[in-house]
């Protein structure tokens, strides 16, 4: 089913996508998302594909593209999401956490239907994904997933990733000033971490036991990713039940994983998960 997608079918993608926006939270926590969604127009029945990108990233990257033009070839329902503070989307960034990110893409898969779904979870996005589909008790929509695609996953990534590399002067301004900027590798503008993210992350910690998500789980990792270690992933492998769990690691690998070979290599992994929830109904 994978093959290269074309700057046509990118188009045509696009063509068939909404628009919406849709107000979650009240009051003084209440924020608008945006979203695009694709519907399928011959497979009512076939899982939507559902994009949730990494910390700071949009709906308007080069995976979240090549994954419209997917959807778009094998005629799957697509879609894509900004967490508040990110992209079109309203609410502060600095207000975010996972806990609050994690509340605003149930909400929107609540809102476009009741249909079956496979999540594509990329960095950030991946621990979103699993704090998703671990809480069915609390998000109905949890039972619905039927797939995840976890890219360079970054579960728990306050605990494990960044405290461990901050100094004492950065950990004591985190706690004195509420947040942290630091250079980033991937914009002019600084990264902000905030007291409240990590203090929520802790409370959404995933790497703490078991996950059972009740659904197939392939994650493809770099191993030359500067960003999260592939040992990361090999941690997570570790949380995760002994069935139906594949890991891919790419040699060369960085943590975008957006070169041709990257996006062909997640469209097989794609191809072969949509197989087996199309078995699942």
């Amino acid at each position: 089913m994978a093959q290269d997608v074309t700057s046509t079918e990118q188009a045509a993608g696009a063509a068939d996508e909404i628009a919406g926006r849709l107000a979650v939270g009240e009051g003084t926590a209440g924020r608008e998302i945006a979203y695009r969604l694709r519907r399928s127009r011959t497979r009512p029945n076939a899982p939507t594909i559902v994009w949730l990108g990494g910390y700071r990233s949009d709906m308007r990257g080069t995976k979240a593209e090549h994954l419209l033009a997917f959807a778009a070839r094998h005629d799957y329902g697509y879609c894509r999401l900004d967490y508040s503070g990110h992209g079109e989307s309203g609410g502060a960034f600095e207000d975010g956490t996972i806990g609050r990110w994690t509340e605003e893409v149930a909400s929107v898969l609540e809102e476009i239907g009741d249909g079956p779904l496979v999540l594509v979870g990329s960095s950030m996005g991946a621990w979103i994904a699993l704090n998703l589909a671990r809480q069915a008790g609390r998000f109905a929509v949890a039972g619905r997933i039927r797939a995840l695609l976890l890219l360079a996953p970054a579960p728990d990534f306050t605990e494990r990733l960044l405290l461990p590399k901050l100094s004492a002067e950065q950990r004591a301004e985190i706690e004195t000033k509420g947040r942290l900027l630091a250079p980033s590798d991937y914009s002019d503008e600084p990264d902000v971490y905030t007291k409240a993210l990590i203090e929520n992350g802790r409370a959404n910690l995933v790497l703490d036991g078991l996950i059972d998500p009740k659904c197939p789980v392939t994650i493809v990792q770099g191993m030359a990713d500067p960003d999260v270690p592939y040992e990361h992933a090999l941690t997570l492998v570790e949380h995760l039940p002994h069935h139906a769990v594949i890991l891919s690691l790419v040699r060369d690998g960085d943590h975008r994983l957006s070169r041709p070979q990257d996006l062909d290599l997640i469209a097989r992994s794609l191809s072969e998960l949509l197989g087996a929830a199309d078995e699942m109904g």
